[in-house]
């Protein structure tokens, strides 16, 4: 009996002792799931507030919250061109940069015939490294940049690192971090004499986390992320907006061996310009795209391995058809060319005119 009566005791003890345990993972079973709840509510509230009330607003007034002028770098194709026509129709003059003359007096005549603006057009070469700033420093030192758009860009299709060449991996800092760098060191400084003005940068959906294949492009976009909300936080009491801009899939050049048709998720880039404008102004990061927004959601839930998994998966997917659609460019290329007389029956030294 003394045996049994030591056992119920000690079933008893572990009991409460148990009961105890239980308790306390209770408390931090309800905790987390509080903590998870606030966190869902206030990110549906944050959405609600960032694309649905700025989409509502009316009279964006850019020019008196901003200044007169826009810089839009990459501005002749895809979401720059898109961008600075949206600002535009809000009554800002435009400043397009980009590479090729021709295209940027074809969008600023397009723009001033569209929204009676004013444009000024400048002729840069971002993968040119430092050379290029001077230049333009002295082409806006004169105008009022209220906006300050770092839109310019470069990605071919996925790839493994070492299939990158030297000369591309020195265009993708160049124009992808560098770019923007060097334009909001020439712009701040005068925004911040005036006490108002917005740094918009073109991150990337990819900058949330490793993604392979794109890893040179996606540590780019983390650049960009990290060095706008960096930014935000030193000059927000300067009375700057610093907005990141985060998007999934744009249907753009940029995007052209992904099957991507615009769409609810991959929308056009003018699309997505209006809607990303509208966010300036009323938060500093974002994806612009109440879609995209929920994917952002989705991948962040997503455990770090199983993104790059299926990144992976679906980036060597588009590499394989990137690399067919540009054999047959080739193939198709080498048919239009002139075939040259065969010379394989014609003796060194022979002549052979008539």
């Amino acid at each position: 009996m003394a045996a049994v009566d030591r056992f119920d005791f000690l079933f008893r003890e572990l009991g409460k002792t148990l009961t105890a345990y239980n308790e306390v993972l209770a408390l931090f079973g309800a905790l987390y799931v509080a903590k998870k709840t606030v966190t869902t509510v206030l990110g549906i509230h944050d959405a609600i507030k960032v694309h649905l009330a700025a989409r509502v607003r009316k009279n964006q007034h850019f020019v008196n919250c901003f200044g007169p002028w826009a810089v839009v770098t990459g501005s002749t194709d895809g979401i720059g061109r898109a961008y600075a026509q949206e600002l535009a129709s809000h009554g800002v003059n435009i400043i397009l940069i980009s590479r090729s003359m021709e295209k940027l007096k074809k969008v600023a005549k397009d723009i001033e015939s569209t929204f009676g603006v004013k444009t000024f057009v400048i002729k840069a070469d971002f993968s040119k490294g430092s050379e290029i700033y001077d230049v333009i420093s002295q082409q806006i030192k004169d105008k009022e940049i209220g906006i300050l758009v770092n839109n310019v860009g470069v990605y071919d299709y996925p790839q493994y690192f070492v299939d990158v060449s030297m000369d591309r991996l020195w265009q993708l800092i160049n124009i992808n971090i560098a770019a923007a760098t060097m334009m909001t060191h020439l712009v701040l400084p005068q925004m911040v004499e005036r006490g108002k003005g917005a740094i918009v940068n073109m991150s990337s959906n990819t900058a949330l986390h490793p993604t392979p294949q794109m890893t040179v492009y996606a540590a780019t976009k983390t650049y960009l992320d990290y060095f706008s909300r960096s930014l935000q936080y030193e000059y927000k009491d300067h009375g700057i907006t610093v907005q990141s801009l985060l998007p999934s899939y744009v249907a753009t050049r940029m995007t052209e061996y992904t099957d991507g048709s615009p769409a609810l998720l991959i929308p056009s880039a003018g699309v997505y310009a209006r809607h990303a404008v509208s966010t300036l102004g009323v938060t500093s990061r974002t994806t612009g795209y109440w879609p995209h927004t929920l994917q952002l959601w989705v991948s962040t839930m997503l455990p770090e391995w199983f993104w790059m998994w299926g990144s992976s998966r679906l980036n060597s997917a588009i590499r394989r058809k990137a690399q067919l659609t540009l054999q047959q460019r080739e193939a198709k290329l080498r048919e239009k060319l002139p075939r040259l007389p065969d010379l394989s029956g014609i003796s060194p030294g022979t002549d052979n005119t008539v």
